[in-house]
């Protein structure tokens, strides 16, 4: 499996935990001049925007430890693009979670950052 593929697989079941969980999922792989963001979805009254990571161990760290500073800023303008798309103002509560995946371990981080 490459790369691309096994990405596309572990976003298959971001989605299908989210839904599980609660969340309504909108989009997937939404792309824009700004960047990509893996899954948007609404989870309550939150509009929220989902970033995917797999690692196959934990030698090199989490996969949620990936998504710094510099993804982040990308994430949250694509977002922003996002929202101006759509016509979506800024009352409409948002938020970025984070769902990362081990062999052996799923782990869902809400409002990972701001």
């Amino acid at each position: 499996m490459n790369k691309r593929s096994v990405g596309a697989e572990y976003e298959r079941k971001a989605a299908d935990y989210l839904v599980r969980a609660g969340y309504r999922l909108l989009e997937r792989n939404y792309r824009c001049r700004a960047g990509e963001i893996d899954l948007i979805a609404m989870h309550g009254e939150y509009l929220v925007f989902v970033e995917v990571k797999y690692r196959a161990d934990t030698g090199r760290g989490y996969g949620s430890e990936a998504v710094d500073d510099r993804k982040q800023k990308r994430i949250r303008k694509a977002a922003l693009w996002y929202l101006t798309e759509r016509h979506i103002t800024m009352e409409q509560p948002c938020r970025f979670d984070v769902i990362s995946f081990t062999a052996d371990e799923t782990e869902l981080i809400q409002n990972a950052f701001m």
